[in-house]
């Protein structure tokens, strides 16, 4: 059920340091969004290492972090990818209480449409893949997805005639910008800098190794540099000659007016590619698919989003009469396989988090964690071992958005 209005949290600004840097570190994060934040909170929490930078070139959490539907699952089809989002899902349930932070933590359910025959048996099979892996999906008719989710028209009539859908009733919503400022207050309780406005142009280098990042507030020296900076991965690396197999693309969402509590979960489409949730404070938050060119500014094209209402408004007659109250878009990084790539780079000490296309803020914590692993470690933790750049070059590729037809 939609979670209880409350009221608005404390200014972001009172709830963490603003240092300058340090001219060297144990350990600098390039990113201090989602992942970033993560990757420090765990790698203070499980590895005891808190001589740790997180640098931002613009606020914290103002990129992909806050700019997208705010969904949360973890009901892929692919072994590794199931594995992955469902030790996120796992640390999403324990997070509130762990951060002592309200962020409006949602288990609504979250129900994927079927709208043909095709659809339905790949949907079922999904279904018991997921049961077979310990994921808990389940398959419902008509009527049960009427009687679970009464606003969407489940009538047979409609242009996309609703055929069934899998539910994962643990999955649901949270409020983005909320998680961001609970990781950073810890990190900074733990002595983690968080330095704002702090761009990083290149990296210091002996031989193969890096040895630290160069910023527009001068040199930072460290033991070992994470990047965890949707849209800006490449253009990093690329100063290194280190090429990623990763294209860079806006990804819309947007927002009604304040309304009632009407929609009891987060409702996804992969067949017109909508997905449908309402927030804590009213608003329906409804996204949509990637942009096809590439890019990376914060914004998108009209007619993507003129496709996503039109679906939408076929879906739930009821919201016709809403208004959209603001329309944004952030920057994914998207790989040949839609499968991000988590691991070492060809320069020693130089660690990467990228290419997570749609998917990257329902794997926040589980991102992090596995993250702060490799970092720590200098090995892929067993989660993310799959996922290293290595599997471009043997073709034990990942390719969960051919097997289910969608990458979020």
């Amino acid at each position: 059920m939609a979670t209880p209005r409350r009221t608005p949290p404390e200014p972001p600004a009172r709830l963490w340091r603003n240092p300058e840097p340090k001219s060297r570190y144990d350990v600098v994060i390039v990113g201090a969004g989602g992942h970033g934040l993560a990757t420090a909170y765990y790698l203070a929490r499980d590895h005891g290492i808190r001589d740790i930078a997180v640098l931002e070139r613009g606020w914290l959490a103002g990129g992909g972090t806050v700019r997208n539907t705010m969904i949360i699952r973890s009901d892929y089809l692919l072994d590794e990818s199931t594995a992955l989002y469902d030790h996120a899902l796992g640390l999403w349930e324990q997070l509130p209480d762990e951060l002592e932070y309200d962020f409006s933590f949602s288990q609504c359910g979250v129900l994927n449409l079927a709208h043909t025959e095709q659809e339905v048996r790949d949907s079922r099979r999904r279904a018991f893949a997921n049961q077979l892996n310990g994921v808990d999906t389940e398959w419902l008719g008509p009527e049960e997805v009427a009687e679970f989710c009464p606003v969407l028209d489940t009538s047979g009539e409609s242009r996309y005639p609703v055929l069934g859908a899998t539910l994962q009733r643990r999955a649901g919503t949270v409020e983005h910008d909320h998680v961001a400022w609970a990781l950073a207050r810890k990190c900074d309780e733990m002595g983690v800098d968080l330095v704002q406005n702090c761009e990083v142009t290149g990296f210091r280098t002996e031989g193969d190794r890096v040895t630290g990042v160069r910023t527009g507030r001068g040199p930072i020296s460290a033991g070992r540099v994470g990047l965890a900076a949707a849209g800006r991965t490449s253009p990093l690396t690329d100063t290194l000659g280190v090429r990623l197999p990763l294209q860079s693309h806006p990804l819309q969402a947007l927002a009604s007016e304040l309304l009632e509590p009407v929609h009891p979960c987060a409702v996804m489409s992969n067949h017109v590619h909508v997905y449908c949730s309402q927030a804590h404070r009213g608003e329906l938050v409804l996204g949509g698919g990637i942009d096809s060119y590439n890019g990376y500014a914060q914004r998108g094209s009209v007619h993507l989003v003129e496709r996503q209402l039109a679906a939408a408004v076929e879906l739930f007659p009821m919201f016709a009469r809403a208004h959209v109250l603001r329309t944004w878009a952030g920057t994914v990084d998207v790989t040949p396989d839609a499968s991000p790539i988590i691991g070492p780079t060809p320069y020693g000490n130089l660690f990467v988090n990228c290419g997570w296309g749609a998917g990257g803020f329902k794997a926040t914590p589980g991102a992090g964690r596995v993250f702060a692993h490799t970092i720590a470690t200098g090995e892929p933790h067993p989660l993310n071992a799959p996922y290293g750049l290595e599997r471009f070059t043997t073709g034990a590729l990942i390719d969960e958005h051919g097997a289910t037809g969608v990458a979020n």
